[in-house]
């Protein structure tokens, strides 16, 4: 039997042990980060860079692990139903926004069932025509799209693609007469650009570059916020009048579940604002053509929202059916 002396030798050591257990260090074991893309695109590409610089800073290996599907659904479900701990994290865009919007039901939702942690960069939309059009500007390219009503045709990758709502948003701030043709990935769209069968195109610009280094696509325009730093020729969209200050511009960040401690998450927040703002990773970013941007937690949580809201309403605006 206990004595009272064993009695509170045992409730001081429980006491102490869970004290102990509570205050393990993060991280106490490798970070996964879950990305809702396959290997070697832009999101893969941002994921890989920042986890080398954040395992430098933690102490820990980053291990990405590639889930894709449609609407980031898999990724999405993993990482929300993972142990609460900041070990786990989601490779978060602007399509967990669209999803939202886009789906008649999701296994989680996008805004409640995540700790937003931090933005990790932005990277812009293009529109590129033919390198043998006669659109020589995006204001010529517009002033003869509102002259010849429902002739020009817009191509984008697939329907309900931030890439095909960017198109969908631009053709309705623009007001204009025009036909959306999607094709079924870049290779395909730029296959039907170079061959005539579409106007112009909107995707995303780095898979565009060696097509535009070499001459088979001319950049008309980007529709970020700022003039790309290594093309400060190209203009931005929300440059021309009649665009209405329209800015688009695709993003990646980093999520846990909903239930991580606010001392991890804002300890991972802290962590990648301090690997964005080394210069080497800048750069490293900038060669994917994504412009780093660090952001709190809150900041991220905002621009959720609003992108949730504003794709819902180019959704609903499109006719595009729910899925």
């Amino acid at each position: 039997m206990f004595n009272r002396r064993d009695l509170l030798a045992w409730v001081l050591g429980a006491s102490l042990g869970g004290t102990i257990q509570a205050q393990t260090p993060f991280p106490s074991k490798p970070i996964r980060i879950v990305v809702p893309f396959g290997a070697g695109g832009i999101a893969d590409l941002t994921a890989r860079a920042v986890g080398e610089r954040l395992s430098q800073r933690l102490g820990q290996a980053v291990v990405i692990e590639n889930r894709p599907s449609a609407g980031g659904i898999v990724a999405g479900d993993l990482v929300a139903k993972s142990e609460p701990d900041g070990h786990t994290l989601l490779l978060m865009s602007n399509g967990t926004a669209v999803s939202a919007g886009l789906f008649k039901s999701l296994p989680f939702n996008p805004r409640t069932d995540f700790a937003p942690i931090s933005l990790l960069g932005l990277f812009d939309m293009a529109v590129v025509v033919p390198d043998n059009s006669p659109y020589k500007s995006m204001a010529e390219l517009l002033a003869h799209a509102r002259a010849n009503p429902g002739k020009l045709n817009i191509g984008t990758i697939n329907i309900g693609s931030t890439q095909n709502l960017a198109a969908e948003l631009m053709r309705s701030q623009a007001n204009l007469d025009a036909q959306i043709v999607p094709f079924n990935g870049t290779p395909a769209l730029l296959n039907a650009l170079r061959g005539g069968q579409i106007d112009l195109a909107v995707e995303i610009l780095g898979p565009l570059k060696p097509q535009i280094t070499a001459k088979a696509v001319r950049l008309l325009a980007v529709m970020g916020e700022q003039r790309p730093t290594d093309m400060p020729e190209v203009p931005v969209v929300k440059e021309l009048p009649s665009m209405g200050g329209l800015v688009i511009s695709s993003w990646n960040a980093l999520a846990a579940p909903a239930k991580t401690p606010k001392t991890v998450v804002d300890r991972l927040a802290n962590e990648v604002n301090q690997a964005l703002s080394d210069p080497e990773l800048v750069k490293r970013l900038a060669g994917f053509q994504v412009m780093a941007k660090a952001s709190s937690p809150a900041q991220l949580g905002q621009l959720l929202d609003r992108d949730i809201v504003r794709w819902s309403e180019v959704i609903k605006k499109a006719g595009i059916p729910l899925q």
